[in-house]
């Protein structure tokens, strides 16, 4: 079993920046995937960004990339997503999640998720 506990989320003007923290516990994630995924009011969850664990390749939807970093800390079992010139439409609750897996999906198939944040950008 793998726990994440996100955080970091916020209330930004459009232009900001903020960075979520998604701290994970109960095993080391060795050669799985890690990724943050998002879901604004009335839309579905979708892909946000990706790690592999071991690598540490990454992986960024069309509508964040050259925005948004993802990174990760082994030694605190911790992945970040530096979210910098949000828009408002980057509004949404952001999940992390886990994959027992090191290929990357963009799809929902993961086998862990945090609780998520809200990132809210007005604009």
């Amino acid at each position: 079993q793998v726990q994440l506990v996100e955080s970091g989320g916020g209330l930004v003007q459009a232009g900001g920046s903020l960075r979520l923290s998604c701290a994970a516990s109960g095993r080391t994630l060795g050669n799985y995937a890690m990724g943050w995924f998002r879901q604004a009011p009335g839309k579905e969850r979708e892909f946000v960004a990706a790690t592999r664990w071991s690598s540490g390749s990454t992986y960024y939807a069309d509508s964040v990339k050259g925005r948004f970093t993802i990174s990760r800390d082994n030694a605190k079992n911790t992945v970040y997503l530096q979210m910098n010139s949000l828009k408002p439409e980057d509004t949404a609750v952001y999940y992390c999640a886990v994959r027992k897996s090191s290929f990357v999906v963009v799809t929902l198939e993961y086998d862990y998720w945090g609780q998520g944040t809200q990132v809210t950008v007005s604009s």
